[in-house]
């Protein structure tokens, strides 16, 4: 069984960076479209952004230029670079493929606050 492992979140100032990684345990990520996701307090998760087999991208409205997704094929990993961060984008952070979704992991908590 595949799994994903998130990593990379931490306390961050408004206008902060991160680094959040997705590594998996299958070679899924040369050959799949791999999303990020979020969460934050009482919501539902939402789709950040995805990058195709081909490194087609797409973000969400909320963090377009601000963001950036990319992949490490021999490393079967997953980046999701975080610029000019918000409160609003405290939430906590998962990767999934798309379609047929694997189980979730654990996520990355992102905290952006003074």
């Amino acid at each position: 069984q595949v799994q994903l492992v998130e990593s990379g979140g931490g306390l961050v100032q408004p206008g902060g960076s991160l680094r959040l990684s997705c590594a998996t345990s299958g070679s899924i990520v040369s050959i799949n479209t791999m999303c990020w996701y979020r969460r934050a307090p009482g919501k539902e998760r939402e789709f950040i952004a995805y990058i195709t087999p081909g490194g087609g991208t797409n973000y969400a409205d909320s963090v377009k230029g601000r963001f950036t997704i990319s992949r490490d094929n021999a490393a079967n990993t997953v980046y999701l670079q975080m610029n000019s961060l918000k409160p609003e984008d405290t939430a906590v952070y998962y990767c999934n493929k798309v379609p047929s979704g694997l189980p979730w992991g654990q996520g990355t908590q992102v905290t952006v606050s003074s």
